[in-house]
């Protein structure tokens, strides 16, 4: 994403009013209308964050309003929050009630999932294991496993079992929309959220990569 003039200070306008009326009203006559307001008042602010945390986190990729739907079962065309990601893993949302600030990897190919699970089970695993307790005890919710037994060739009492069991690595913390929203504390809150993930990013680049 390239950079804008404006400083982030907040998000001011009534971005709650206008996802709430998306969620009632989720039409492209309700967007076309409610389009300067999408602008100004939800992704400028985001676009302004996103420039603000560039230096420090590198670029993000800002989502599009547009749902895909093409095989969804949920025809809806316009998704009722605003995220961006960054190559890192770094991921921040905002909805009408909450912002959400999160990283490690959620989307995995199966050789990287391969790599993924030689290294867990490895000597470099119990590392994995600490720096997945240290964002526990700081608040972070950490996604639970998708498999219920560990895939082979692991024997089923690994310890490391739990991280085995795996499919993606993401952890995440959420805050309910408060006054603060419209300020720079925003910015201080991502940016500690992806300063604390910043092991795991590391861990999971060293030994998901070819």
């Amino acid at each position: 994403m390239s950079a804008v003039s404006a400083k982030f200070s907040g998000w001011k306008g009534d971005f709650q009013g206008f996802f709430l009326g998306l969620q009632v009203n989720n039409t492209k006559a309700y967007f076309d209308a409610h389009r300067r307001q999408y602008e100004e008042e939800v992704k400028q602010p985001m676009v302004a964050l996103l420039a603000d945390l560039e230096p420090e986190f590198g670029a993000a990729k800002l989502s599009r309003p547009n749902r895909d739907i093409r095989f969804a079962a949920d025809k809806s065309p316009y998704k009722t929050n605003i995220y961006a990601s960054t190559r890192d893993g770094g991921y921040v949302s905002l909805d009408a009630k909450s912002m959400v600030a999160a990283g490690g990897r959620y989307m995995v190919e199966p050789e990287e999932l391969a790599r993924y699970r030689k290294a867990v089970a490895g000597t470099t695993g119990a590392q994995l294991e600490k720096i997945v307790a240290a964002l526990q005890r700081k608040g972070y919710e950490i996604n639970e496993a998708e498999l219920k037994r560990v895939p082979p060739p692991y024997p089923q009492d690994h310890p490391r079992a739990g991280l085995l069991k795996l499919k993606r690595l993401i952890y995440w913390k959420t805050w309910e929309v408060g006054a603060w929203i419209a300020t720079p504390k925003v910015t201080e809150r991502v940016a500690q959220a992806w300063r604390d993930g910043a092991e795991l990013s590391a861990w999971l680049g060293r030994h998901m990569k070819a």
